[in-house]
């Protein structure tokens, strides 16, 4: 193996290299989330998917932001 590649490569499962200080500190950041499912006609989909696609948005930031603006 030439000098300048040796040390550039190493084996070994990525997940095992992480700390776990790292992973629990940007956890703590994160408020904790539920997940919504729920099902829709063909149609109202597409209706969504099409607003959502007008608006530059997702699906998700969509409803989500639809939701932020709820009363409380």
């Amino acid at each position: 193996m030439s000098e300048k590649l040796k040390g550039a490569l190493s084996a070994g499962r990525p997940s095992a290299r992480s700390s776990k200080a790292t992973t629990l500190a940007s956890l703590a950041d994160k408020p904790a989330t539920v997940r919504v499912n729920f099902d829709l006609d063909r149609e109202q989909h597409m209706k969504l998917k099409l607003y959502a696609t007008k608006q530059g948005r997702s699906i998700k930031e969509v409803l989500s932001d639809f939701v932020a603006q709820l009363p409380d």
